[in-house]
């Protein structure tokens, strides 16, 4: 297990260092993609649950992001990306 641990770290960190080469190139679009990546990785490495980050993201986006998304399902998808790259950021 820390083989295999030690080893997704080093993807991270690998995951980080192209994520800053994407920023500095101008590739901000493709940069978030690998924001999602990382966040998932580190999500994984630290034993956070998709049911966990949302609560985050539903206290950090407070009551009246959470009745729009309520109101319009087609919405709480972007909502809910847009709120996941804030994090990652």
């Amino acid at each position: 297990m820390a083989n295999s641990e030690e080893g997704l770290y080093s993807v991270l960190a690998t995951l980080e260092n192209c994520r800053a080469v994407l920023i500095g190139s101008g590739n901000r679009e493709t940069a978030q993609l690998v924001s999602v990546a990382i966040l998932e990785l580190r999500m994984k490495l630290n034993q956070v649950a998709d049911w966990e980050l949302r609560a985050l993201c539903d206290a950090v986006l407070g009551d009246e992001a959470r009745a729009e998304r309520s109101q319009d399902p087609k919405s709480s998808h972007s909502q809910h990306r847009r709120s996941l790259l804030k994090l990652v950021k």
